[in-house]
């Protein structure tokens, strides 16, 4: 388009003579003397021009019409905005770069997502009992940061502290149910040894034992980028293990071994659970209730005396401290786990059929066990004290049931 502007700009002066002496042979076959050799000359080249006027005139308003339409392309051109010359971009991009890669990186980066935290916050409060304040900043730091556009880092890195059976595995459990995403549950306890702990992780390098395969974790994020990936008992990795994590958690990818893959964390939720260091946190979190930021000050330096690295709580977002079960909330999990254990038999529970005298006889064994009492305790008990009832039940073929405590033991009343 350019060259043929180009062109037609240089021959414009010639159409305008062209056309000039169109108009004089015109003049002079109308009015000019035929008798001289001169005029008869003359008269024979007008009468030539006159013929082809048309042709003439063909070529003129040729030239002239793509002068006039380039003139109007290149102004279009020098208006419109840079994104609108994108394809002309691209073009480089295709000549200097790999420009299919690009455009796949840029569909890969996260978009803004807005979620509800006050729903979220509900729903956890709802499964995870007595960390009501745990569920509602837990909801609020992931719709701070799911909404963001831009990232390079994953969406959260969050520890959740406090004593055993609390609810810390079942609160990343819930998470990964209510943001609909998949849950990449590893036992932190199995990797104590660093070597061959991070290679189930992460991969093993060419020529060893595994390498034609990837790590769990590495296959993981692969496969679900935006997985919740919950690390139980983070504190008994190994150390070597621990600082695997630091690229994930600061540079927003991991490397697996057996091909140099870099696999995108930026899209994944990290969940850490851990025991350490309970009875100083518990403490801590009563101490600055309303002060999170001098709680995770505090929180940190009690985990570093723990054994945890500083170059791994710098990365860590949030420190989540739970609270021991205590009074009504023991109550409620109890309540929970019956129903659920009713379910498990293949029965219903009668509304209102769990007899608060069974409930409040589990409370008070629990606070005979003290400190060190968990919600796994109270799984055991009530199993033991509820288990042949149901069998029985369900042996007489009854499906709904009522629960009643007496001298002789839990008995399961049939119900319609």
């Amino acid at each position: 388009m350019r060259r043929l502007i180009s062109f037609t700009t240089k021959i414009m002066p010639l159409a305008f003579v062209a056309m000039a002496v169109l108009a004089i042979a015109q003049f002079w076959l109308q009015h000019g003397p035929s008798t001289s050799d001169v005029g008869t000359s003359m008269h024979r080249s007008g009468s030539f021009l006159h013929a082809h006027a048309w042709v003439i005139l063909g070529i003129a308003l040729a030239a002239w019409t793509v002068t006039f339409l380039g003139y109007f392309h290149e102004r279009q051109c020098a208006s419109r905005p840079t994104i609108g010359r994108r394809s002309w971009a691209m073009d480089i991009l295709d000549r200097l770069s790999n420009r299919q890669a690009l455009v796949e990186k840029l569909a890969a980066q996260p978009d803004a997502v807005i979620i509800d935290a006050e729903k979220l916050a509900a729903a956890l409060k709802s499964k995870v009992i007595g960390q009501d304040a745990v569920c509602e900043d837990m909801a609020s730091q992931i719709r701070r940061r799911l909404a963001l556009t831009q990232r390079a880092k994953p969406v959260g890195v969050f520890m959740l502290a406090g004593p055993p059976g609390t609810g810390k595995t079942y609160l990343a459990k819930r998470l990964g149910v209510e943001l609909n995403r998949k849950l990449l549950h590893f036992d932190m306890t199995q990797l104590a040894s660093g070597g061959h702990g991070a290679t189930q992780l992460f991969g093993s390098s060419k020529g060893y034992v595994g390498s034609d395969s990837y790590g769990k974790l590495t296959s993981g994020l692969r496969d679900s980028p935006d997985a919740v990936v919950l690390l139980d008992e983070f504190e008994k990795a190994h150390p070597d293990v621990h600082k695997n994590f630091l690229t994930a958690w600061n540079d927003g990818f991991v490397t697996e071994a057996s091909d140099g893959k870099q696999i995108s964390t930026s899209r994944a939720i990290f969940v850490l659970t851990t025991n350490a260091a309970t009875d100083a946190l518990h403490t801590l979190s009563t101490a600055y209730p309303d002060q999170p930021d001098e709680l995770r000050r505090v929180s940190v330096a009690a985990l570093r005396e723990a054994g945890f690295a500083p170059e791994v709580l710098n990365r860590i977002d949030r420190i989540f401290i739970f609270k021991a079960l205590t009074g009504l909330d023991i109550a409620r999990v109890a309540a929970l786990e019956i129903e659920s254990m009713i379910k498990g038999y293949g029965l219903d529970v009668a509304d209102g059929g769990i007899d608060p005298d069974l409930l409040f006889d589990m409370m008070r064994r629990q606070d005979r066990l003290g400190a060190a009492a968990s919600s796994r305790d109270l799984v055991r008990a009530i199993e033991e004290f509820i288990g042949d009832s149901l069998i029985d039940a369900k042996q007489k073929g009854h499906t709904r049931v009522s629960l009643i405590a007496g001298a002789d033991g839990v008995v399961a009343k049939p119900e319609q």
